[in-house]
């Protein structure tokens, strides 16, 4: 059943993708700010709790629907439920048009505008970088972005799924994610206690551990997999993130592409529900590799969408086995 809902979410969104100002990540936003409001007092305590309501409540009703759709009107009707919460918390498209904007404007020669909407995208100031400062922020936020958005989504909902949990899995990882990206911006809005950012980030590495090992497993596999080992093994600790850095080191030996360095600082906080965590705001060495180039954007490109076919193709074995046996 994963694979059919995963493969009709994946399609769908290709074919209608989420606006960005949809109800939906409205909702939620309104959600995650109402309980850091009136349950977040500035304990670990409570911070917790502030969590558990945030992210494990939303989680449970996912859970509670999807077993209520499965015994009282049967499988189709939870598949249907399945593709529903994939279409909302898996996809390119919620992220990929600043990808291609970019990319298009570095294409046309055109930096100004690149590092204009690179600005835009990440809320930092770009107006110094250099062109190949341009690549290496675009391709390693994209790649976070593809693990955050796809991979990250896949591994918990497939694990989920498998143990009987229908699509909470996806739930649980896009909004441990969240609150720990929200949290942290200095939003007049919402006003999260020191306690409440240290819980919710402290949760996200948790969270985050064991998808963050399959995506840099998944670019090996695909991608230059002695590189890419090699630099998960040696050069993930040049990242400040330890999960962002097995990624990232991971991407850079699959493509043979620098990455880390000089982070960009946050001007300002993000109000999209969209963005990544800034985490990298201090400075780092790089990985070994050639310098960033326009012709590693197709590259990483086609890195996640290898990974995208290997992850389906698993899927489709473990679906066949099941039906067999």
């Amino acid at each position: 059943m994963s694979f059919f809902a995963i493969m009709f979410a994946l399609l769908l969104e290709q074919v209608r993708p989420l606006a960005r100002d949809n109800p939906i990540h409205g909702m939620l936003r309104a959600w995650v700010r109402g309980c850091s409001r009136n349950f977040d007092t500035g304990t670990a305590q409570h911070g917790w709790l502030t969590w558990l309501l945030a992210v494990g409540l939303p989680s449970l009703l996912t859970l509670g629907l999807h077993w209520a759709l499965v015994w009282l009107a049967g499988w189709p009707f939870a598949v249907v439920w399945n593709v529903v919460v994939l279409y909302v918390t898996l996809g390119f498209r919620q992220f990929s048009h600043h990808f291609t904007e970019i990319r298009d404007a570095l294409e046309s020669g055109d930096e100004p505008l690149a590092r204009q909407l690179l600005a835009q995208w990440q809320q930092v100031d770009a107006t110094e970088l250099p062109r190949s400062e341009i690549v290496r922020h675009v391709i390693e936020y994209s790649v976070l972005a593809a693990h955050r958005h796809v991979f990250g989504v896949l591994a918990w909902y497939s694990i989920g799924a498998a143990l009987g949990l229908g699509p909470a899995g996806a739930v649980f990882y896009r909004l441990g994610e969240f609150v720990a990206r929200y949290w942290r911006y200095k939003d007049p809005q919402q006003l999260a206690s020191a306690a409440l950012q240290q819980v919710a980030n402290g949760a996200w590495i948790l969270i985050d551990w064991l998808p963050a090992r399959i995506t840099a497993f998944g670019f090996a596999v695909v991608g230059s997999f002695e590189d890419a080992i090699d630099g998960w093994r040696n050069y993930a600790q040049r990242f400040p993130n330890d999960n962002d850095g097995v990624v990232l080191a991971a991407t850079s030996g699959a493509l043979n592409v620098r990455l880390g360095g000089e982070a960009l600082k946050t001007t300002e906080p993000l109000q999209s529900g969209h963005g990544l965590p800034l985490e990298m705001d201090v400075d780092t060495e790089s990985t070994p590799g050639r310098d960033p180039e326009l012709g590693h954007l197709r590259s990483v490109v086609g890195l996640v969408w290898r990974t995208v076919v290997l992850w389906m193709g698993l899927l489709a074995l473990l679906t066949l086995a099941n039906l067999l046996g």
